[in-house]
């Protein structure tokens, strides 16, 4: 039996091996990153109202900026180093019953997180191929009542567990008024690598001045974004990046020539309208300017932009990812992308 997995391995290995080598992915096994998330979300989840103001003295040390940003911004109940009061709210909110009910959801979901520091580990070595000069924070998993999901401050990058309970859980539907069942369904492990990721790009990597002036703008930006993360997570599927059904990368493939004609006859590329822009950007179950309840994909400006800029980077190999991302022309991108639709 051993014999037989050793094979299957080998051969698992010399096929990854082979489709690494297609891609041209860069050595990363000389990379020193190794992340490990700590485990606040264990640490508050075992406190007892007893040990409310020794914690909350030994976590201001302990978790710094962190901690002063979960109290203030995320549970809304003010400054840590204002002990009287944050403390007698803290301890209020660790009683309440569905402060408990959602602290053992995520102890059930998440008894270890060895496999997204696994993920997180790869995603950062390949991030610090391509921005050498991005200092790895710490990383906090925690819950706070759905406040955020990938919250960044100053030296951490919090992972918001609760949001990442998976697309059955209990808690989301009755969400919806604030949290879309269309937006919940992306709450799944397999969701944190990306998400994390992405959210660096956007909040720390990859600049987004000047690039809502037109359509065609933030496209480019958009298909940036995507680009990066193609290059960072080579092993994650297109849907996950996109934040698609798998229907809706059918659909939007599907219809792609068909899109950008649309994106062309409703002169939308240089359109400056940004409430009639926001249409094909922002999360969304369908593209409703194609008909009530229609079967399409959303977010069609940035899928395109993807494509346009992924074409680019074919139409042009002796350009980089670092030269790509300082190039702010989405004109010229456009012009040397030839992108036609396909």
């Amino acid at each position: 039996m051993m014999r037989r997995y050793t094979l299957v391995f080998t051969f698992f290995s010399l096929l990854l091996s082979a489709c690494n080598s297609e891609r041209n992915l860069p050595d990363i096994s000389t990379i020193d990153v190794d992340v490990k998330i700590e485990r606040f979300d264990q640490d508050i989840s075992a406190l007892k109202p007893t040990d409310v103001v020794d914690k909350n003295n030994k976590w201001q040390k302990q978790y710094a900026d962190f901690y002063a940003d979960y109290l203030y911004y995320m549970l809304e109940i003010g400054d840590p180093a204002d002990s009287v009061r944050s403390t007698n709210l803290l301890a209020e909110v660790i009683g309440n019953k569905d402060f408990k009910a959602l602290s053992a959801a995520v102890a059930q979901k998440y008894p270890s997180l060895k496999t997204q520091e696994e993920e997180l580990t790869t995603a950062f070595k390949y991030l610090k191929y391509y921005f050498p000069a991005y200092q790895l924070p710490r990383f906090v998993s925690f819950f706070s009542g759905f406040a955020v999901q990938v919250p960044i401050g100053e030296n951490y990058i919090g992972i918001g567990l609760d949001m990442f309970l998976g697309a059955d859980s209990e808690f989301y539907p009755a969400l919806v008024k604030s949290i879309p069942m269309y937006i919940s369904r992306r709450f799944t492990p397999e969701n944190i690598t990306p998400r994390v990721v992405e959210t660096v790009l956007r909040q720390e990597l990859i600049d987004k001045k000047d690039t809502d002036i037109n359509t065609l703008q933030h496209m480019v930006y958009e298909g940036k974004v995507l680009l990066a993360l193609d290059s960072i997570l080579p092993a994650i599927s297109d849907s996950l990046k996109m934040g698609y059904t798998s229907e809706q990368l059918v659909w939007a493939e599907k219809y792609q020539p068909e899109i950008w004609s649309w994106f062309l006859e409703e002169n939308l590329l240089y359109n400056t309208d940004h409430q009639r822009i926001q249409k094909y950007f922002t999360e969304a179950p369908f593209t409703a300017e194609l008909g009530e309840n229609n079967e399409s994909a959303p977010k069609l400006g940035v899928y395109l932009g993807w494509q346009l800029v992924k074409k680019y980077m074919e139409q042009n190999p002796h350009i980089t990812l670092k030269q790509l991302l300082e190039n702010q022309d989405a004109q010229q991108i456009l012009k040397d992308s030839k992108f036609k639709g396909r």
